[in-house]
């Protein structure tokens, strides 16, 4: 199935039903009185958040959504039944904007969350709302109002805990598969890897983190060269990013330390806010080098990188040095997942108003 991580629909509730005049008429009951019912509220359109979608294509393709209109009120004081409400399943991580006004309307962060995306309109009132002392026998009514319509961006950022980024043939594909239960293509050549990757890291028993995989970058991604960095939005919610480096590159003239410089020049002009998240180097593809130069190469590159960070180098073909990254980062996801937990607002812990009020 073909990823999708961005869509444009219209949604449109449904409008009020109008009011009813009416009067009572039966044999032996003189000035009955009026009888004429209020329109049913028309439907409105929510957005959930399904855990089991990963993808907008549904919203591809299926760009108008719209609510049932409510029924008029009726005599015999029959109120108009209220349109049925229209309800979009979207995968967790999906943030909704309103195209018009760039007004942001929900970011869909937790299974189930549901969020109203236009709201019906109300029923008008029929002539028995009026009814007092002093007018027994109205004649007004209202018509519905109208429903809400909008149109709306939907911008997919997958949730993570850890972000793989690096230049094509890195060997983040090799790395997620050998580390997670995900199983990306894997192939020879550059942007094998077409769309974001999700795989879970499983450390031990209720110990486990998310990683993403993106498609590589190459140097000038931020004007379009490669695939972009149509992809990178889906690192901003990582807690950690893992920057992976070919150590041992099939061409000779490939520096890594000039890649490595590349790839961190992208993410400045992309946004500073993802560069200035916790960044790790990882070393691959070790087992291309002779063991009696591993220990050097990586000191040089270390050196001439001019890094003071964590760095690990691996071979996530023969699943060498993997033990000690998988758990280093488990221990710092784990401590961000902590800390987030200290800073957050009370507010948000506290029962909803009708628990609270019994």
């Amino acid at each position: 199935m073909k990823f999708v991580d961005e869509a444009t629909i219209d949604v449109a509730a449904g409008h009020g039903g109008a009011g009813c005049v009416s009067f009572r008429r039966e044999k032996f009951i003189p000035f009955g009185g009026p009888n004429g019912g209020d329109g049913g509220r028309g439907g409105s359109v929510w957005a959930v958040a399904d855990r089991n979608l990963n993808t907008l294509i549904d919203f591809r393709y299926a760009r108008r959504h719209e609510a049932r209109n409510g029924e008029p009120g009726r005599g015999s004081d029959q109120f108009g039944a209220a349109g049925d409400d229209v309800v979009l399943r979207m995968p967790v991580g999906t943030i909704v904007t309103d195209l018009d006004s760039g007004e942001l309307i929900a970011e869909l962060l937790v299974p189930g969350e549901k969020v109203l995306l236009a709201k019906g309109g109300d029923g008008g009132f029929g002539n028995l709302h009026f009814k007092s002392s002093t007018n027994r026998a109205p004649r007004q009514k209202t018509p519905g109002w109208p429903g809400e319509t909008r149109r709306l961006r939907l911008e997919l950022r997958v949730l993570a805990d850890v972000g793989l980024l690096g230049m094509p043939n890195a060997g983040k594909s090799t790395l997620i598969a050998a580390i997670s239960n995900a199983r990306p293509r894997i192939a020879d050549y550059p942007f094998t890897t077409l769309h974001p990757n999700l795989g879970v890291v499983r450390v031990g028993p209720e110990r486990s983190f998310v990683v993403a995989d993106i498609p590589g970058l190459i140097e000038g991604a931020s004007e379009g060269a490669g695939l972009g960095h149509q992809f990178l939005r889906h690192l901003q919610r990582t807690r950690l990013l893992l920057h992976l480096v070919d150590i041992a590159p099939f061409d000779p003239g490939v520096d890594p330390v000039a890649q490595a410089r590349a790839i961190v020049a992208e993410l400045k002009k992309y946004d500073k806010a993802l560069a200035a998240k916790p960044r790790w180097i990882v070393l691959t593809k070790l087992d291309m080098v002779p063991e009696d130069e591993r220990e050097q190469r990586v000191k040089d590159f270390k050196r001439r990188l001019r890094w003071k960070g964590p760095l690990f180098a691996i071979s996530a073909l023969a699943r060498d040095g993997l033990e000690p990254l998988v758990h280093a980062v488990y221990d710092h996801v784990a401590a961000q997942r902590s800390h987030d937990t200290e800073q957050r607002d009370p507010r948000f812990d506290a029962p909803p108003a009708e628990a609270r009020d019994g």
